[in-house]
């Protein structure tokens, strides 16, 4: 659907993703307020149990990934009420970003990790899955998979189109690190493949309605448009350096970014739009748009929403403000001082509590004014942040004010005490253990929100040379290419999901199935059969498809379709000889045998 469409109807899933959540209200929780001494201490002490918190939760190196292949990042150990032993593309990506960034600030120690993350990216690209395949990337947009890196193919809010853009990013900081240490044949080699992917992935669908962050609403999502151009202006950057090129990179990031616009209403921005949900758009979807697209060293851009922007700052406070008065943490708490932030004010999963995400995207975003702020040496307050500054200085007008003015003085002292304040929340309910529920996006914001406060901020990705419009916007697309990336590794799989393809024309109430001579397929007895599903059915392509999870590498069998009848009793084989194949021996964990219905 294109953005200049309206989605009819919304789509409303069971589950939701709390992966990236703690409410942090201590009745449902039981937490207690938590007394230690200054906020730095907390920050010093916390910081390792963060880090580790990440790094349990990282397939090959992580206590709590047992089971998980190397370099894939779990959501949460937990596998039951709820269950999320999965790898989200989003999520990993985030995560890794900030284990770069640390990385690239001098922790060492986190490159093999880094490294581990690269080829499970390749090999999770190449798994179809209900979204598609990487044939035309449709693929791509899964949110989600089995921590084996084979497709998750139950009911889900998909596709989710910020993680192909995520994950260039961080592959991006990572490739830059490397080319700045004389090491250009891995990026070019090994990483660019997924970039490029990645890359011709947002070219081509960023103009298609998706489901947001939180996976509840489809429809257009400021959070990832923003991301998306980040990583197509970057993108593009990366391409020159390494002499590579990225048509869709060049032609539709001015055309993102005109879009972005369409989320600003004058007030704050309107978190999702073209999706019908009754909401009133204060989201902290925008708040983390604003500080994953941060660049150090932009300006107070209100086009590209950076933290310091008068757009950003004024949806600062109305996002904020929005949850006063429904914590009864935050009552009384005045406006210009810090509260806990949850998702949205409508919210009602698990009683709509705070998150430690949020509250510390709230403080993050602060931080990364200052940064600004102290970087260009001087503060602007116009019409549409003025409300914002007031909150803090009831004196403050309208105006420039430069670095030596006691203006700046005091108001920067105020944002940082603001700013403050939310970091003094998430240790008011932080366990005295340190744990945040155990799950790593937590632990991540907590990272990145103090690398911030602490002046540590990630590279430019050139947001100053993009922050033009275009004299004409426009819904385009630019049809990208894929391949599969090349991978090491150094154990050979024992075993290999392999997903067959099949296309065969099919009315209502009949179903495809393929068996063979091996149990998995269920030893040509139909009632044991492997389900085929038709999730990517179209009258045009007329796709069945399924997956055998765990074949040994290696081992040879015949296998055949069938469909039964729309009486579901009534079996039909395909004609022609038995097929046979191979399941090949290698690196590669998941295959796809494509197929077309024999006739008789």
């Amino acid at each position: 659907m294109l953005y200049t469409s309206i989605l009819v109807g919304s789509v409303a899933i069971a589950s939701y993703w709390i992966d990236w959540s703690l409410a942090v209200s201590p009745k449902r929780f039981h937490i207690g307020e938590r007394a230690t001494g200054s906020l730095d201490s907390f920050i010093a002490s916390e910081s390792p149990i963060a880090l580790q918190g990440v790094l349990n939760n990282i397939g090959g190196v992580g206590s709590e990934a047992v089971g998980v292949d190397p370099g894939l990042v779990i959501a949460s150990p937990s596998r039951a009420n709820p269950d999320y032993f999965y790898t989200w593309t989003r999520d990993s990506a985030l995560t890794v970003k900030m284990l770069i960034d640390t990385f690239i600030a001098g922790n060492t120690s986190l490159q093999s990790v880094i490294e581990s993350y690269i080829p499970a990216q390749a090999i999770l690209q190449t798994v179809a899955n209900p979204s598609g395949d990487l044939s035309d990337g449709s693929g791509l947009g899964e949110p989600k998979f089995e921590v084996n890196s084979t497709a998750f193919t139950g009911s889900w809010g998909r596709p989710q189109r910020d993680g192909p853009a995520l994950r260039a990013t961080a592959l991006i900081a990572y490739s830059r690190w490397l080319l700045a240490n004389g090491e250009q044949s891995e990026v070019t080699s090994s990483i660019w493949p997924i970039i490029s992917n990645d890359l011709n992935y947002v070219g081509q669908y960023w103009n298609q309605t998706t489901f947001d962050l939180w996976e509840e609403v489809d429809g257009s999502s400021f959070f990832t448009t923003a991301v998306q151009h980040r990583a197509l202006v970057e993108g593009q950057m990366l391409a020159e350096q390494i002499g590579e090129s990225c048509p869709g990179c060049e032609s539709q990031a001015p055309q993102v970014l005109c879009f972005l616009q369409s989320f600003w209403n004058g007030r704050y921005v309107t978190s999702n739009i073209n999706a019908q949900v009754s909401r009133n758009g204060r989201d902290a979807n925008s708040i983390l748009g604003s500080i994953h697209t941060f660049d150090p060293a932009a300006a107070c851009d209100d086009v590209t929403f950076q933290p310091c922007s008068s757009r950003a700052l004024a949806n600062h406070k109305e996002v904020t403000d929005s949850f006063r008065p429904i914590y009864g943490i935050n009552t009384g708490i005045p406006e210009g001082a810090a509260v806990a932030v949850g998702r949205y004010t409508e919210d009602v999963y698990m009683g709509g509590n705070p998150w430690y995400l949020n509250t510390l995207a709230a403080a993050e975003q602060l931080y990364d004014a200052l940064f600004q702020y102290n970087r260009l040496g001087s503060l602007d307050v116009d019409t549409t942040s003025l409300p914002f500054f007031q909150d803090l200085d009831p004196s403050i007008e309208i105006g420039t004010y430069p670095s030596s003015s006691a203006v700046f003085s005091n108001i920067t002292s105020a944002i940082r005490t603001y700013a403050d304040g939310y970091f003094s929340i998430v240790e008011k309910y932080t366990p005295a253990d340190g744990g945040l529920a155990e799950q790593f996006s937590p632990y991540a914001s907590f990272l990145t929100a103090a690398a911030r406060r602490s002046s540590i901020v990630p590279a430019s990705w050139g947001a100053s040379a993009a922050n033009t419009l275009p004299s004409t916007c426009a819904g385009t697309s630019a049809a990208g290419t894929y391949a599969p990336a090349p991978f090491s590794c150094t154990v050979n799989a024992s075993s290999v999901a392999v997903t067959f393809d099949v296309r065969e024309p099919t009315i209502s109430g009949e179903t495809v199935f393929v068996s063979g001579s091996i149990p998995e397929l269920g030893n040509w007895n139909t009632a044991n059969g492997l389900e085929l599903h038709a999730y990517r059915y179209t009258s045009s392509d007329p796709l069945w498809s399924g997956t055998a999870s765990s074949l040994i590498a290696g081992q040879s069998f015949e296998y055949k379709y069938f469909k039964t009848g729309t009486d579901g009793v009534t079996v039909t084989w395909e004609g022609g000889d038995n097929r046979t194949y191979t399941v090949p021996e290698g690196c590669a964990r998941n295959v796809v045998q494509s197929d077309v219905w024999q006739q008789s």
